[in-house]
């Protein structure tokens, strides 16, 4: 499987960015597909995942009522909509993939798109 991300960006707070990751070579229909981003002070944080079998969602906490993942399953493409962006946003942000629905969301996934620098400005 390979990813191919697209969107990020600059803005300042408030504004909104889009996430898209496309995956190739996927073998079935069932697959976890999400985004964690690298914080500029180190560490990871799981933002993002959905199942692509029956929509199922997880989000971090922070980034509740905000962010919107979502997929297409013919297109095997995953959108994160990013409104009210803040500036503990910012980071590098990664599209992952898992085939089922497991650890995905706990950063134990199977692929992983180059990043994409999402940075906020205040």
């Amino acid at each position: 499987v390979q990813l191919v991300e697209s969107g990020g960006g600059s803005v300042q707070a408030g504004g909104s960015l889009r996430l898209s990751c496309t995956a190739s070579g996927v073998t079935s229909d069932d697959y976890g597909i999400g985004w964690f981003r690298e914080l500029p002070g180190g560490g990871r944080d799981s933002v993002s995942c959905i199942s692509s079998s029956d929509g199922d969602t997880y989000y971090t906490t922070s980034v509740m009522g905000r962010f919107t993942i979502s997929v297409d399953n013919a297109k095997n493409t995953a959108t994160l909509q990013m409104n009210s962006l803040k500036p503990e946003d910012t980071g590098v942000y990664y599209c992952t993939f898992q085939y089922g629905w497991g650890t995905i969301c706990a950063l134990d996934y199977e692929y992983r798109g180059q990043g994409t620098q999402v940075t906020v400005s205040s």
